[in-house]
């Protein structure tokens, strides 16, 4: 496998858990809010109207009546619920469920988590994978850092989003080498969504070393934007 083509998911899918998910969404689903939903989030998939709260709980609920025996299983799984999907609902709970002691920091859903970033192309699906980047990447270093160098340089501006916010759960563990390295060939992409992400994962560590924070900004000059400077500079006080 290499980090820029992860090997195609196998196993068998949990069948009770899919065939039982979509009318225990329809059960809980407040139709009224679907359009509005939708609209916030300009999406062309329709909502059932489940607030994400209760996404989480049918999820949880589905996978103790339904539970997945191995990760194999759980890699399947998503990804027939990811492509099968009607409802962007159904989306979210493909995203959900990797988000388990199961799902945590296993490698056969990297192929899972870079189908969600290709073909979802929005914000709320790659943002909700980021955290299990930093899964894989607290787990094996040597084959994630490669990965998130090749996608901080990819042609599709979401894995670049990706790469910069997926140490945003390290805290302490942070690697700043690598978050200054996907952070560099960024610096001039003139893009909302990548401007933000720089800004975000700065901000983020400044919670945990404010100095580094201020220093590195610093160092970078004019070569930050604004956007970028303004939310990596947010919490912090002027020293």
């Amino acid at each position: 496998m290499t980090p820029s083509a992860p090997s195609p998911v196998t196993g068998t899918p949990n069948e009770a858990f899919l065939e039982a998910l979509g009318p225990a969404l329809d059960a809980v689903a407040l139709p009224e809010k679907a359009a509005g939903m939708a609209a916030y989030m300009k999406s062309t998939m329709p909502y059932k109207g489940v607030p994400s709260p209760i996404v989480r709980k049918t999820v949880r609920d589905l996978a103790r009546e339904h539970p997945f025996t191995n990760a194999a299983v759980l890699a399947a799984s998503v990804t027939e619920l990811w492509a099968a999907a009607t409802h962007r609902e159904e989306r979210y709970c493909a995203i959900m469920l990797t988000d388990s002691k199961l799902g945590r920091g296993d490698p056969g859903l990297l192929p899972f988590y870079a189908t969600v970033i290709g073909t979802g192309q929005w914000w709320d699906f790659v943002d909700s994978v980021a955290p299990r980047l930093w899964d894989l990447l607290h787990k094996d270093r040597a084959g994630m850092e490669p990965l998130l160098r090749e996608w901080s340089v990819h042609p599709d501006f979401w894995f670049r989003r990706a790469a910069i916010i997926a140490q945003l759960p390290a805290k302490s563990a942070t690697d700043t080498r690598l978050l200054a390295e996907v952070i560099e060939p960024n610096l001039a992409d003139k893009e909302f969504f990548i401007r933000k992400a720089i800004g975000w994962a700065l901000r983020q560590y400044a919670r945990t070393e404010p100095e580094w924070v201020r220093d590195y900004v610093g160092g970078l000059g004019e070569r930050l934007s604004p956007l970028s400077r303004r939310e990596a500079l947010k919490h912090l006080q002027a020293p």
